[in-house]
């Protein structure tokens, strides 16, 4: 039976994703520049798995069980905004923080950087690397024996690199359970549709093929998020989790628009999503 999450839990969980997507606005805009599309897409996801499901120590290497916390990768490093606004949530940094984000000096630079912030597993921006490197660190967690999860957080224009499915045999091949993956599937990347760009086709079954198992959910639904990662905890082999979400959510005129990809919003626009927002 799959551990259950409350009413009462759901409705404060999508009250935080709204804050969090207030502050991606504010971020982006401040900075202008950025990527909000890819950045709302994901809030929803990243708020349950840090707040409710993921091991991990704000305090980083002060906790004397850190060796132990599960890895999360954000393979689609772009979308560095929404992580850098869960991670304040949860109290890795202050808040008023956000507001220096892509700024000369700043520890939130446009990609995660693992130099500079502590809590960054690995730099990333590059993308199709974030899976190879989450099953490097899943063959090493199993050689110390941490029994511990390693999260990867892929786009689904991403997934159209090579890399990624040499990883996704590399993991099968070794058995690795200890890994879980993500597909932000909202369906555009930069310069469209993924569809028109090079379809992907059949995620699930492609995943399948190569020895996973996979699971499709709708992305914004708190419940089904949570069922699937804790169904993901309990897999005997690489488990992906194919999410079904809407690039720019939460702001109307940003929703399922390529546009906002990687653009800031202005003055007014920047008005009008938290007008939205709120």
């Amino acid at each position: 039976m799959l551990n259950q999450i409350s009413d009462l839990e759901i409705e404060e969980i999508e009250l935080v994703s709204k804050k969090l997507r207030r502050n991606v606005l504010l971020m982006i805009h401040n900075a202008k520049s950025g990527h909000p599309g890819g950045s709302l897409s994901c809030i929803d996801i990243l708020n349950v798995l840090f707040t409710k499901c993921m091991k991990h120590y704000p305090e980083c290497e002060k906790n004397p069980d850190y060796k132990n916390r599960d890895r999360f990768i954000l393979s689609k490093g772009h979308a560095s905004a929404s992580l850098y606004a869960v991670m304040a949530h949860c109290g890795y940094f202050k808040e008023d923080e956000l507001l220096t984000f892509r700024k000369l000096g700043s520890k939130l630079q446009g990609h995660p950087s693992s130099t500079v912030l502590k809590g960054i597993e690995v730099s990333t921006g590059s993308l199709g690397q974030g899976l190879s490197i989450g099953c490097g660190m899943a063959l090493g967690m199993r050689l110390d024996n941490i029994n511990s999860k390693v999260y990867v957080f892929m786009g689904d224009g991403e997934i159209e690199e090579g890399s990624v499915w040499e990883a996704a045999m590399n993991a099968s091949h070794n058995k690795l359970n200890n890994i879980i993956a993500f597909v932000d599937r909202n369906r555009l990347q930069i310069d469209g549709s993924t569809e028109d760009i090079k379809s992907i086709g059949n995620i699930k079954s492609k995943f399948e093929a190569f020895g996973w198992n996979a699971l499709e959910i709708n992305g914004h639904n708190i419940n089904e998020i949570y069922n699937a990662i804790n169904t993901a905890k309990k897999s005997d082999r690489p488990f992906v989790i194919i999410a079904d979400t809407i690039k720019g959510k939460g702001v109307s005129f940003m929703e399922n628009n390529a546009n906002w990809h990687g653009k800031a919003p202005n003055d007014d626009e920047l008005q009008l999503a938290l007008k939205e927002l709120n």
